[in-house]
């Protein structure tokens, strides 16, 4: 459990945006976790439990169908919450949620969210800004995994990754990008060889090193981008020039 005081430790975006009688509400119920890579977080169609507060780590957002066909719609790291559905009125999740990338941060009951998303009109409103970032965020995926490339499509999901993470590695196999992106793992290791050659990131078993940032973002174009700043729009915060 947190006590207010401790909120000045808090690194997670959207706790750090509630005001001071929301953080009154939902401070008191945190609770610190350590997640590993691969927990499972929501199950689609089951209850949701706890919403988590990433401070580290990345979750991964996975639509799957009757077939269990997968495909990643969004990924959440420490500017947000998952649980999503909750902030809508809903209990349910409709996708499977878990770890991508092993991290910590903090949960709260789903009874106490919800009574408190009710009974607050700044907590109401600051969870909406989050969700409709969130939105924007599984709306440019479906018109990168559309429209793009596959090297584009990478390049977008590492700058994606690099943004919610403390340092420039990305500890991911060829494999699991490829589940993630809904493609064949030869293309993915074709497309990252493309990217070691040019000299925009280094490879080792299990991890891949961003180097050149600069490259990768002009391989993602107008594909990465627009959710980050719309994030920052809805936070109140100024884009970076």
């Amino acid at each position: 459990m947190l006590e207010a005081h401790a909120r000045a430790g808090i690194r997670n975006r959207l706790l750090q945006k509630m005001p001071l009688e929301c953080w009154d509400l939902i401070g008191p119920h945190l609770e610190a976790m350590q997640m590993k890579e691969r927990q499972v977080i929501e199950v689609p169609h089951k209850p949701i439990t706890h919403a988590y507060f990433l401070e580290t780590g990345i979750a991964s957002v996975v639509a799957v169908d009757s077939e269990d066909h997968r495909i990643e719609v969004g990924v959440i790291g420490h500017e947000g919450m998952t649980g999503v559905p909750l902030i809508m009125g809903d209990d349910r999740a409709q996708h499977s949620t878990y770890m991508q990338i092993g991290g910590s941060g903090h949960r709260v009951p789903k009874e106490v969210l919800c009574k408190a998303i009710c009974s607050n009109e700044a907590l109401r409103a600051l969870m909406l800004k989050w969700a409709q970032g969130f939105m924007i965020q599984t709306a440019h995926t479906a018109l990168a995994n559309g429209r793009a490339k596959l090297e584009q499509r990478l390049a977008r999901w590492l700058l994606m990754a690099h943004d919610r993470l403390t340092s420039n590695a990305v500890p991911l196999t060829h494999e699991f990008l490829a589940v993630m992106l809904g493609v064949r793992r030869a293309g993915v290791t074709v497309a990252i060889h493309s990217f070691e050659k040019r000299g925009f990131v280094t490879t080792r078993r299990g991890q891949l090193t961003l180097v050149d940032r600069g490259g990768i973002e002009q391989v993602a174009g107008s594909f990465y981008g627009t959710p980050e700043a719309e994030l920052k729009r809805l936070f109140g915060e100024q884009p970076q020039g």
